[in-house]
């Protein structure tokens, strides 16, 4: 038996819209390098994904997507990708999230990858966002809020703008291949070495014993607002209110 519903006025619908499009918030991708990159997305655990979880962008190219009040998730960029010709799969020297596809479908970057993290709309209404070099660096990002609210939250842009790959250590180099000299990536100390001391895990698995070493502390005087290993938070966070936020691959070194 069919279901009536009492009908709802069109005012209280468009101005019920109008609410949710205000508690949108819109990120904007921009490559502004000299090469093509394939944008990774992941929603946390308990997010929703976007409209879309990966795609290619082409030098000066941006792309906008919508994220809905509370969400939550990073962003990175894939590099050096191609398509297998037999196989169809696309494979990416850095930043590869697995799929063999442009959707990384709820798959997340593999190291090395410099990472964008948000969560919106957290604890007092603020946005809550930072750069990350926990997982290591492939490309320079900035993250610059538009529109925040005065007031609320620092509303600063951050990011790792500088050329990390060019001052890696060769024990954390990840070549570019081709049978050239060029670095790709700069990996994290735990992703090369996997030690506990280097990964805040096991008994070093706290603020107080998982303390900066040599590499972390060298990616932090590079980039000094990026997280540069897991408890880097006092001078990694940063907030926001009501803001869009604009993430910049490739950023002039002075942005």
């Amino acid at each position: 038996m069919a279901r009536f519903w009492p009908s709802i006025p069109l005012p209280w619908l468009l101005i019920s819209a109008m609410f949710l499009a205000a508690d949108a918030t819109t990120f904007t991708l921009v490559n502004k390098c000299e090469y093509t990159v394939w944008p990774g997305v992941l929603a946390n655990a308990d997010e929703p994904p976007l409209s879309t979880t990966g795609f290619a962008l082409q030098k000066g190219e941006s792309r906008s997507l919508a994220a809905p009040a509370g969400w939550g998730g990073r962003f990175w960029a894939r590099t050096r990708c191609a398509q297998d010709p037999a196989a169809g799969e696309l494979s990416c020297l850095t930043g590869d999230c697995g799929s063999g596809q442009l959707e990384c479908g709820g798959r997340g970057a593999a190291p090395p990858a410099t990472l964008a993290e948000f969560k919106l709309y957290g604890d007092g209404g603020l946005d809550f966002f930072d750069v990350s070099l926990v997982d290591g660096f492939n490309l320079p990002m900035l993250v610059a809020p538009q529109g925040g609210k005065e007031g609320r939250g620092n509303c600063t842009s951050v990011g790792c703008t500088g050329d990390l790959n060019a001052a890696c250590p060769s024990e954390l180099r990840v070549a570019a291949g081709g049978g050239g000299s060029g670095v790709a990536a700069c990996k994290s100390a735990c992703d090369a070495f996997r030690r506990p001391q280097y990964c805040c895990s096991g008994a070093y698995g706290s603020p107080q014993a998982c303390r900066p070493t040599p590499y972390s502390e060298a990616f932090k005087s590079a980039c000094p607002q990026a997280y540069s290993y897991a408890y880097d938070d006092a001078t990694s966070t940063f907030t926001c209110a009501g803001a869009d936020y604009v993430i910049t691959f490739c950023p002039s070194p002075n942005a």
